[in-house]
């Protein structure tokens, strides 16, 4: 049974919505309130592109946070359990985001593009409203909103080739979560070396929003002697690579230290984050769930699951397994999961309940690599 999704004004389109219809997308998501491509109707291409050449891609709906005034840093450290000590322009941080109870609740990259400004560039949720009402709270002076601000990545292992070609050699420097302020034939830009892939590439943070037909034109140009093409976030390649996606892979009491976030975190810095008694607490105790990889039997999937995916042991529940896909590299069944601890040590005799059918799996190590199996 296939199903579309309406196109109307209540969500948002991106800068490149133009260019990504003219592009031929096939499938939309909605993230954060914005239609987001996820398919342009050759999944095999697009894998390949990914994986062999490179892609460009309209992430715009990878929204970002700006927190503006004198007590901007204040209030990004309540926010977040990692240390900002250290925190300067042009570094960008991978920074866990908690509730009260110690709940995974976003995983954004910080960047500090002023003395006096942050952005979060935040995967799926409402964390606007969440920093908003931290400020108010905590009477700070602080200015939260949402900047005219929207990413084109461009990722793969051609992605520095097309870059330089558009912006010269210098980004071949640019170390990972770098980033700098720049332009485009007059496009300002916030370029970074970030991506949702274990691919490698960049991301141009598109400061004018009126300009994104411009844009996209410019780095196809450029990319067509590397084979450019469009893609979306990849789902079997995210897969492979261990890639977190908060809400998929979580539920509402997934912690940081469940999904292996650890050493992004500080418990003993002197702020008092949100969350922060509850991450001691649970580090205390240790924890009774791990995120890690499923190699499952059977026919190759087909397609990708629409919904978390029971897993057993022994005929009791012991977890789900979140991300479904087919490996044309490893030539496997895959699935990131959240499994009980006993059931992620013991690796073996688990059975998936997935939408082809119970499958049997063993547990590895994330990201699949075919030594681990």
């Amino acid at each position: 049974m296939s199903f579309q999704i309406a196109i109307g004004p209540r969500i948002r389109k991106s800068p490149f919505y133009n260019s990504t219809v003219k592009a031929g997308v096939s499938h939309f998501t909605t993230y954060n309130h914005m239609y987001m491509p996820v398919s342009y109707g050759d999944p095999q291409a697009e894998y390949d592109r990914l994986m062999n050449g490179v892609d460009m891609r309209d992430v715009a709906g990878q929204r970002q946070v700006s927190l503006k005034g004198p007590d901007a840093l204040e209030l990004a450290r309540l926010l977040t359990p990692r240390n900002l000590d250290n925190l300067t322009p042009g570094v960008g941080k991978y920074v866990p985001m908690t509730n009260s109870i110690g709940t995974l609740i976003n995983d954004p990259v910080l960047l500090q593009v002023e003395d006096d400004e942050i952005w979060l560039s935040i995967a799926d949720s409402d964390m606007k409203f969440w920093a908003e009402g931290v400020a108010v709270a905590k009477g700070l002076n602080v200015q939260v909103f949402e900047p005219d601000v929207s990413p084109l990545a461009i990722q793969g292992p051609k992605a520095d080739d097309v870059v330089a070609s558009l912006l010269g050699d210098w980004i071949r420097d640019v170390r990972y979560f770098g980033f700098s302020k720049t332009e485009l034939d007059g496009i300002p830009l916030v370029v970074a070396r970030s991506g949702w892939s274990k691919q490698g590439g960049f991301e141009f943070y598109l400061c004018d929003s009126s300009r994104g037909d411009e844009l996209w034109d410019k780095v196809a140009e450029a990319g067509k002697p590397y084979g450019i093409g469009p893609g979306g976030p990849n789902y079997i390649e995210r897969v492979e690579s261990g890639l977190i996606s908060v809400n998929a892979d979580t539920d509402d009491w997934a912690n940081p230290f469940e999904m292996g976030m650890g050493k992004f975190m500080d418990l003993d810095q002197d702020v008092d984050f949100i969350g922060k008694a509850a991450l001691k607490t649970i580090k205390a105790e240790g924890i009774r769930r791990r995120f890690c990889g499923l190699i499952m039997d059977g026919e190759p999937f087909k397609s990708t699951n629409s919904h978390q995916c029971p897993v057993t042991m022994n005929g009791d529940y012991v977890g789900f397994a979140s991300a479904l896909a087919y490996s044309p590299r490893l030539e496997w069944n895959i699935s990131t999961a959240l499994i009980s601890t006993e059931a992620a040590d013991h690796g073996k005799d688990l059975l998936v309940d997935t939408e082809y059918g119970m499958r049997q799996a063993v547990v590895t190590s994330l990201p699949f690599r075919r030594e681990n199996a």
